[in-house]
């Protein structure tokens, strides 16, 4: 039996600027009941509030603080994305947030959101068709992923104040769009999102 349990999601996969983030929290099986009690009602990440989210987050990394958890992300930059393509992108991004883990994958069981896949020497692993709405390790995994990314393209909404990323997160929204007709695009727009929009 695994001694690690690891819940895997991915936010941003379409909006038309930005990173792609996949999140991780893993547990160790011993502690699963406790940390499931502390996280009593915890749901994925799009059905609550950016200030809900935020609030779980603390209650998160209090429980990482304790030893209870640990989180990580990993961030694949839009450039990326245009070169790869997605499906690659989310292998690396996985591959990558498991990395930074650094557990044995004997020693761990993964559990992915939707169609995520884990790389091949991680042997038990279980993807799950809604498992941000079903598994809480997910939806935890998920929370990390989202808040993450939101507070990164804040930070990127001030280096690039004209395109509103501190609102729409990089998705495409009417005011994006109008931003990108008046503006062009900028270096984190992901061109391959893009091909109809020319940048001037």
């Amino acid at each position: 039996m695994s001694d690690f349990l690891i819940g895997i999601d991915e936010v941003g996969r379409g909006p038309l600027a930005g990173p792609l983030c996949v999140g991780a929290f893993l547990v160790e099986r011993k502690k699963l009941l406790a940390v499931h009690r502390a996280l009593r009602g915890i749901r994925d990440s799009k059905q609550l509030s950016e200030g809900e989210r935020e609030v779980w987050l603390s209650k998160i990394l209090v429980l990482e603080q304790g030893g209870w958890c640990r989180t990580s992300t990993a961030f694949i930059r839009s450039d990326t994305i245009d070169r790869e393509g997605m499906a690659d992108a989310l292998h690396k991004a996985v591959a990558r947030v498991l990395y930074k883990l650094s557990v044995s994958p004997a020693r761990c069981f993964v559990l992915l959101d939707g169609t995520l896949r884990a790389p091949a020497i991680f042997q038990l692993q279980e993807s799950i068709i809604g498992g941000d709405e079903n598994e809480p390790l997910i939806a935890t995994a998920s929370i990390v992923a989202k808040v993450c990314r939101d507070r990164y393209m804040t930070l990127l909404g001030k280096r690039f104040p004209e395109y509103g990323f501190e609102e729409h997160k990089g998705y495409g929204t009417r005011k994006h769009y109008e931003a990108l007709r008046k503006y062009g695009v900028c270096p984190i727009h992901r061109l391959s999102f893009l091909k109809g929009v020319h940048s001037k």
